[in-house]
């Protein structure tokens, strides 16, 4: 963000991205709907609507430019590109165990780098490609579409290549073996605690301050099994991220997963990004405060949001929204299996600290846990995005959108622990199946890849990461406030 120019060319500059970002989509026509208005149409492979003369199905082998891809890219057509393969995941999107919306994002586009990026087992998973195919990209056509950049791709994918051979997207057991060990230890020693030596408000204070502490670091813990990181066999992932996230912490995993995923395929983009869809409580970035200002939208005094954050962010995301979000979820999709896990975690907890709360006291307790977990979730989660560049859909290749929205936090032992190696949020993004533990050991390669193609690598220390979602929320406040009152 400018935070030097003055609130009027701040104005003026957006106003005139918005625009021309609107003629160039006019332009592109990529979301139509998939068929002309103009032309008769009849239903492909998978249900797509398709022009006369195109194929309806992989027998036909058919060849197709990028503009056709990307005509396919509404809820009910979707095409995609993976290798220059064109592939029909109309119906599958709603089969996808990632979730529909992961990718339907890249609907109408190459979707190759994506792909690569959140399948450890890419033979495992090309099966299910299979039926999905309808054809291939012309000879003709560039492999990258749109305005991704070719040098970049190649180079990130030697890069890759190189770290793939040295063997860093292996875990080490003993790592995350310890990691579940002291999770599972400050558990007991929370209740172990009170049940020895009472239940007065320090012993209490203690109790919360090392249950607080499990619950976070097992939330940093849960989210290494569902990236797949930790075992080779998915399905072995896929149980331990149940039993952490649901029987530790009383949540979903997949609730978690198809939120997450959305957010690592498109980071810091408007109604892709879930972790950016902020319910008009907050407008962020330099686009979004501009547009709301023009159009006269104030659900909340935005020039004072970095004041309210404080009283409306840390202390009641996990506690208010994420606790109704992730039941009604699993109630509504009827996701008996997650709820089962969930409601494991609320009898045990019952069962530990009724006997020395009561269910009153128990309940205050839990409450209070969960109020300071979500102080912590979220200044590690936000240092890391909300400063960061947060704007409408680019179509860049991986390594540059990845990048825009993420920045690293010096590395040291407790910023490691603390942040869960979330300090490395850019080598998280752009390879999240690698084990953390790792992550230290690609940093340098991937600056030196990002240095040779003026990809700015942002590191802060952890107070500047802090202090910059403050700042960052005010200057977007500012830029609406601007465009409010602009005549």
């Amino acid at each position: 963000m400018d935070q030097n120019g003055t609130g009027a060319n701040k104005v003026s500059r957006c106003v005139n991205a918005t625009e021309a970002r609107g003629e160039q989509e006019g332009i592109l026509d990529a979301c139509a709907g998939g068929s002309r208005p103009d032309t008769a149409v009849r239903m492909g492979g998978g249900g797509q609507l398709t022009e006369p003369g195109e194929p309806v199905s992989g027998r036909d082998g058919g060849v197709y430019t990028w503009e056709e891809v990307q005509r396919h890219c509404s809820r009910n057509d979707q095409w995609l590109v993976i290798d220059r393969k064109v592939y029909n995941i109309t119906q599958w999107a709603k089969r996808h165990p990632g979730g529909f919306r992961v990718i339907s994002h890249y609907a109408g586009e190459d979707a190759t780098e994506a792909f690569t990026a959140f399948h450890p087992e890419l033979k495992f998973v090309q099966k299910f490609l299979k039926p999905l195919l309808i054809g291939e990209l012309a000879a003709t056509e560039s492999n990258q579409d749109r305005n991704k950049n070719a040098a970049i791709i190649q180079d990130f994918n030697t890069l890759r290549a190189q770290m793939e051979k040295k063997g860093l997207f292996r875990a080490e057991p003993l790592f995350f073996c310890l990691h579940l060990g002291h999770i599972l230890l400050l558990e007991a020693l929370a209740w172990l605690i009170i049940w020895l030596w009472g239940t007065s408000w320090v012993l209490t204070f203690l109790c919360s301050v090392m249950l607080a502490t499990a619950q976070s670091q097992a939330g940093w813990l849960q989210h290494d099994f569902g990236h797949l990181s930790v075992f080779k066999k998915s399905s072995w992932n896929h149980i331990l991220q149940k039993f952490i996230i649901g029987h530790l912490k009383g949540a979903s995993a997949n609730w978690w997963n198809h939120r997450h995923f959305q957010h690592h395929a498109k980071p810091n983009i408007f109604s892709k990004d879930p972790d950016v869809n902020m319910l008009h409580v907050f407008v962020l970035g330099a686009t979004q405060p501009v547009e709301y200002g023009i159009k006269k939208i104030k659900y909340m005094p935005y020039h004072r949001q970095h004041q309210y954050f404080f009283l409306v962010g840390p202390p009641l995301l996990i506690p208010v929204y994420f606790h109704i979000q992730i039941m009604h979820t699993m109630i509504s999709r009827r996701d008996w299996v997650d709820l089962a896990w969930s409601m494991s975690y609320y009898l045990r907890y019952f069962s530990c600290y009724v006997p020395l709360y009561g269910l009153f006291g128990s309940l205050v307790l839990i409450s209070f846990v969960r109020f300071l977990e979500s102080h912590w979730f979220v200044w590690v989660t936000q240092m890391n995005h909300l400063p960061m560049d947060i704007d409408h859909e680019k179509r860049q290749d991986w390594l540059t959108m990845q990048l825009q929205a993420t920045c690293n936090i010096e590395q040291s032992v407790f910023n490691d622990w603390f942040s869960g190696h979330l300090n490395f949020q850019i080598e998280h993004h752009l390879f999240p199946t690698m084990p953390r533990h790792n992550y230290h050991l690609v940093a340098p390669l991937v600056r030196d890849l990002c240095d040779k193609h003026g990809v700015p690598y942002q590191m802060k220390t952890m107070w500047q990461g802090l202090t910059d979602v403050v700042g960052s929320l005010k200057n977007s406040g500012d830029l609406w406030l601007d465009a409010y009152l602009h005549k």
